[in-house]
């Protein structure tokens, strides 16, 4: 059950953003999510709106404005293993993109399964 956010900087096309996005989804759901749990969205912004430290933690090359921040809102229960596995899958499938592994920042936020409601205010796994 994720919800995806894809932060970007403005001005890119939205054949990249489709292909951005069902790259990730394609990799959620080889880590276990169901084809049809797809909740994404993209949001662009102006540079003065979207500001970032260009090498922090010490990384290698500097963050350009190709910079991707990439937030999967899920429930709790998957192993640091799965993560991994999830990372390196989805690096890979970036790459024919064009994007650098490099430029991309993957936070994973987790969250009980009973704080899921998708609609009508039911709550499926309370």
């Amino acid at each position: 059950m994720p919800l995806l956010t894809v932060t970007l900087r403005k001005g890119h096309t939205g054949a990249f953003k489709t292909d951005l996005l069902d790259a990730i989804h394609a990799t959620l759901v080889a880590a276990g999510v169901p084809a049809t749990d797809r909740f994404q969205r993209v949001i662009e912004l102006d540079p003065v709106d979207f500001r970032f430290d260009p090498s922090y933690p010490d990384l290698p090359t500097a963050r350009t404005e190709a910079f991707l921040l990439i937030e999967i809102l899920w429930s709790v229960g998957r192993s640091v293993k799965v993560k991994r596995k999830f990372l390196g899958e989805l690096m890979q499938a970036l790459r024919p993109l064009g994007v650098d592994p490099e430029q991309v920042m993957v936070c994973f936020i987790e969250t009980q399964w009973e704080n899921w409601s998708f609609a009508g205010g039911r709550q499926l796994h309370a």
